[in-house]
């Protein structure tokens, strides 16, 4: 199972990329096997010398007092969280998820340092894949007659 996040590589210009293990608890790890998670509106963030995952909505149902959005540790070498905060406080970063997967009975997460995009610079994107689209589309209607 592999759940991407695709609204990370449209927000953000991704520099580097790491995996990271995540502290789940039982039925979190079932529900994430399903691929029930979302992480649209998710980040990473850096809190003391640890590094935790907010805001990652995992739905679990038969659990009373389950809040689904709950923070969750990420679990990454001592030297790779040293080297992160310094990279997000030195050029003002952000900690993405964008990916969510499973190897073997562990699941992973994969979180880039990333740097926001400018509104134009979305909008410059978009134009380009309509105009790859209206091409394709054009090609296609060519080769049929």
């Amino acid at each position: 199972m592999k759940k991407i996040n695709r609204k990370a590589r449209f927000d953000y210009k991704l520099l580097e990329k790491y995996e990271a293990g995540i502290s789940l608890i039982g039925a979190e790890v079932k529900e994430i096997k399903k691929g029930n998670i979302d992480l649209s509106q998710s980040y990473a963030k850096p809190i003391g010398n640890e590094i935790y995952l907010i805001n990652a909505i995992v739905p679990v149902q038969g659990i009373s007092d389950y809040k689904s959005t709950r923070s969750r540790k990420l679990l990454l070498h001592k030297n790779e969280i040293f080297s992160i905060n310094a990279k997000v406080k030195a050029k003002k970063l952000t900690l993405v998820p964008t990916k969510v997967y499973t190897r073997g009975p562990l699941v992973k997460v994969e979180i880039a340092l990333a740097k926001s995009k400018k509104r134009f610079q979305k909008k410059e994107l978009l134009k380009k894949k309509d105009i790859e689209r209206e091409l394709e589309r054009q090609l296609k209607d060519s080769v049929k007659i």
